[in-house]
């Protein structure tokens, strides 16, 4: 496969084949770099040597009534994990000023469960215009399945993002999680879009799908216009039903994220959870496909020091993107 061609083909308009998207999948590692190149120049067709950074803060932890098989907060999770219910505003405000200092543009209000109540929609909302007014950052909610009228309240508010993620592809989406459906998580993507807010869903990949479920979950993802894509490695935590799960390697993480890239070009594609132990010391080159990353902890799990990815960028010559 000539990547640098594929790569010209893909700025000019085209969708990758099936065949295609399998091939950079099954890649031979003696031609990764020549695939990362090919990924870099539509990246930087679109985005220069720009990354965007975000931050997260877990505003609740545990106490999910889902029985997602990845996740430590669900309900037939044994992990030991803080669980606690909808922090107070000021503990939200204080997670925006962290993440202003990290100068990531994006701050992303998660809370665990089904969904939220009203009343913990309205209680996000509140925290909303005075952060962007404080520090002027994009906010992203995530606080799981939405109502139109709870949808309308976040976009009043100021949300500029919401993430929702599909996860995995549908074939493969009961073997993770059977307390709802995929199509669940689709509609609370077009909810989203319909209230006016950009949409963010991505993917957990190395949770024992096979390439072709990785190939449905990135043709899905473009299908559903997600105007930002966050791609998880599994972190198997002790006490999930993936608990022991290892099927990803460095070199696969990186196929995967040339993948997400040539199908969806134009779109901010995030490394984000497991990046650090599943990356490892290819860290940096993830960032030739992708345009942005996390700073700072994830939910339950810890991220690497904010100093040493401000550190990455600089030593690889890209720039923090700063802009909304």
């Amino acid at each position: 496969m000539n990547w640098d061609l594929l790569a010209d083909e893909v700025i000019n308009g085209k969708l990758i084949s099936e065949t295609e998207a399998l091939s950079i999948l099954k890649c031979p590692d003696e031609n990764l770099l020549k695939l990362l190149d090919g990924a870099f120049k539509v990246r930087r067709h679109y985005y220069g040597k720009k990354v965007k950074l975000n931050m997260i803060i877990n505003t609740k932890s545990g106490i999910c009534p889902e029985n997602c098989g990845y996740c430590s907060q669900s309900t037939v999770s044994t992990a030991t994990i803080q669980k606690y219910r909808m922090l107070d505003k000021e503990t939200i405000l204080q997670g925006a000023k962290q993440a202003h200092h990290l100068q990531a543009g994006t701050y992303c209000i998660v809370a665990s469960g089904r969904g939220p109540t009203n009343k913990e929609v309205i209680h996000v909302a509140s925290a909303v215009g005075e952060i962007k007014e404080k520090y002027g950052i994009k906010v992203c909610a995530c606080l799981g399945m939405l109502k139109p009228d709870q949808a309308r309240i976040l976009k009043e508010a100021g949300v500029d993002r919401y993430n929702h993620n599909v996860n995995t592809s549908r074939e493969h989406h009961t073997a993770i999680t059977t307390s709802h459906t995929y199509d669940d998580r689709v509609n609370t993507v077009n909810l989203v879009k319909e209230s006016g807010i950009s949409p963010c869903s991505g993917v957990i990949v190395g949770m024992r799908e096979t390439l072709q479920d990785v190939v449905n979950m990135a043709y899905c993802l473009r299908e559903l216009d997600a105007d930002s894509i966050p791609v998880n490695f599994l972190h198997a935590i002790d006490g999930t039903p993936l608990e022991g799960t290892d099927e990803l390697n460095p070199r696969y993480c990186l196929k995967i994220l040339a993948l997400f890239r040539y199908i969806n070009p134009t779109k901010e594609i995030r490394i984000s959870g497991g990046r650090e132990v599943n990356l490892r010391s290819l860290q940096p080159l993830g960032l030739f496909a992708a345009n942005s990353i996390f700073v700072g902890d994830y939910l339950t799990t810890s991220g690497q020091e904010s100093t040493a990815d401000h550190k990455m960028l600089e030593d690889l010559g890209f720039e923090i993107d700063f802009q909304n």
